[in-house]
C-alpha cells in the first residue's frame, strides 16, 4: 500500500469521527439538563418554563434517537417538493445535494451517459480508463443499448445457440452420412506401387497446424459451451480449474496456429489453383452419393473449397481477431468496444471454420480409405491416386510430375518412381 492511500485512509477515518462526534453534540444538546444550585430571578424562572416544556417534548424523540444511533435521511421526507422546481432536472450534483441530501441521481445520470471520471492510468494507453459506462451502441443482433450488454446480447442470444447448433448439426449429419455409406474403399485392388503424396515438410506443416487446430477448437467449444454440458458435471471448482487452464492453452497454441496455417498456405498454394475440372467435379458433389469418383487433379474442388475459404478467409479472420485478444497487435489501444467486437468477429469465424473442417477431417480419417495413411507415411497406392485423383495420376504417368518429389524419396525410393511412372 503506498503513501497516498494510507493518507486517504486516514483522511475518510478522521471524517467519519467527525460526523459520530457532530451528532453526539447534537443528541446531547437535546438532553434535559440538571437546574443550577443557585437562586435565579424571578423573570429568569418565568422564561424558562416554557423551555423546560418544550425540553420534556423534545426527550422522548432524544431517547429513540440515542436508543437507535445514526438515523439515515430519507431524501423525499427532507424536500419532497424539491422536484417542484422548473431547474430541478438540470441540477448538477451539489445543487441536488441542497435540497435533497444523498440523492446523486445527476452523477449516475452522467455516468450512465459516458462522461469520464479521473483515473491514474494515461490516456495514451487507457482512453477510456475513466469511462464507467459504455455509449450507446446497436450491433447487428442486439438492441439500442450500452455497448457491453449489446455485445452480451449478441454472445448470448446469437453466438452461443446458434453457433454450438451448427456444429451439432453438422456432426450428426457426418454421423447419418457415415451411417448410411460408411468408409468409401478401393474399388480395385493395390498394386504395390507408391505414389509420394506429401512431402516431410508438407507433412511437418500439415500436422503442426492441425495438432494447433485441435488444442484450439477443443479449449474454445468448452470455454463457450462447457457450462451447459460438462458444468453439470464435474461442478464448478473443477470446471473452473479446466477452463483456467484450456484458456491459456488456447492463448499459447494461437500463435503457433498463425504461423503454420501461413507455412500452409504457400506450401500447398501450387497445386489448388482452381481449373476448369473443377467446376465438373462440383457439379456432380465429387460423386459422394453416386458411389463414381469424379476426375480431379492432386486437390479436388472441395479441397480447393477449405483451402481458400477455410484456410485462407476463414484462417485470417480467426487469426486477425485472435490476435487482438491476445494483445499481440502492437500500436493497437485496446478499448473495451475493440475488444468486444473482435470477440465478436472471433466466435462467428471459428464457429464457420471448426464446422468447415469437420468435414475435411472426417474424409481425411475414417471417411476414405488411405486418405490418413497419405498424411500419415507421406505415400499411397497408384489404384489409389487412380481412383481418387485421376488426371494428378495421369500426369505422373505421362512424366509431368514425379512420383517421388522430396530428396529422401529419390534416393531411397528409385525403383518406385520408375514403376509408377511406367
Amino acid at each position: 500500500m503506498n503513501r497516498f492511500s494510507v493518507l486517504k485512509q486516514i483522511k475518510a477515518h478522521v471524517l467519519m469521527g467527525a460526523v459520530i462526534f457532530g451528532v453526539a453534540l447534537s443528541v446531547s444538546a437535546q438532553t434535559p439538563v440538571a437546574p443550577a444550585a443557585t437562586a435565579t430571578s424571578a423573570t429568569s424562572a418565568a422564561s424558562a418554563k416554557p423551555a423546560a416544556a418544550d425540553t420534556k417534548a423534545a426527550a422522548p424523540e432524544a431517547a429513540k434517537a440515542g436508543a437507535m444511533g445514526v438515523q439515515s435521511a430519507n431524501i423525499f421526507s427532507i424536500a419532497p417538493d424539491a422536484s417542484t422546481d422548473p431547474k430541478y432536472a438540470d441540477q448538477n450534483n451539489g445543487e441536488r445535494d441542497k435540497v435533497q441530501p444523498g440523492n446523486n441521481a445527476p452523477m449516475w445520470r452522467q455516468v450512465g451517459a459516458g462522461v469520464n471520471g479521473f483515473s491514474s492510468l494515461p490516456a495514451s494507453e487507457a482512453p477510456e480508463a475513466g469511462n464507467l459506462i459504455q455509449p450507446f451502441v446497436q450491433y447487428p443482433g442486439s438492441k439500442l443499448t450500452t455497448a457491453g450488454e449489446a455485445w452480451r446480447q449478441v454472445r448470448n442470444n446469437w453466438i452461443i445457440p446458434y453457433g454450438g447448433s451448427l456444429l451439432l448439426i453438422v456432426t450428426l449429419a457426418i454421423a447419418l452420412f457415415y451411417y448410411g455409406k460408411g468408409t468409401m474403399k478401393l474399388h480395385g485392388a493395390e498394386t504395390g506401387r507408391k505414389i509420394e503424396r506429401f512431402t516431410p515438410l508438407e507433412r511437418a506443416a500439415h500436422w503442426t497446424n492441425a495438432i494447433a487446430f485441435v488444442l484450439l477448437a477443443v479449449s474454445g467449444v468448452v470455454i463457450a459451451f462447457g457450462k451447459y454440458f460438462i458444468l453439470p458435471i464435474i461442478g464448478s471448482a473443477l470446471f473452473g480449474w479446466l477452463t483456467y487452464f484450456l484458456k491459456n492453452v488456447h492463448n499459447f497454441a494461437g500463435p503457433l496456429f498463425a504461423v503454420s496455417l501461413i507455412i500452409v498456405f504457400f506450401t500447398f498454394l501450387k497445386d489448388n489453383w482452381p481449373s476448369k475440372e473443377d467446376i465438373t467435379w462440383m457439379l456432380k458433389g465429387g460423386g459422394m452419393f453416386s458411389g463414381q469418383e469424379v476426375p480431379s487433379h492432386r486437390f479436388n474442388a472441395g479441397e480447393k473449397v477449405v483451402f481458400w475459404l477455410g484456410v485462407l478467409g476463414l484462417g485470417v479472420i480467426v487469426v486477425a481477431s485472435g490476435l487482438v485478444l491476445d494483445k499481440l497487435i502492437p500500436g493497437l489501444i485496446y478499448e473495451r468496444g475493440t475488444m468486444q467486437i473482435a470477440n465478436m468477429i472471433h466466435g462467428v469465424a471459428t464457429v464457420l471454420m471448426m464446422a468447415m473442417f469437420l468435414g475435411h477431417i472426417y474424409m481425411g480419417t475414417i471417411g476414405m480409405q488411405g486418405a490418413y495413411s497419405a498424411m500419415r507415411t507421406g505415400y499411397v497406392d497408384e489404384t489409389w491416386a487412380k481412383e481418387h485423383h485421376e488426371l494428378w495420376y495421369n500426369d505422373i504417368k505421362a512424366g509431368k510430375i514425379p512420383a517421388q518429389r522430396s530428396p529422401e524419396a529419390v534416393a531411397h525410393g528409385g525403383a518406385a518412381s520408375t514403376s509408377a511412372s511406367a
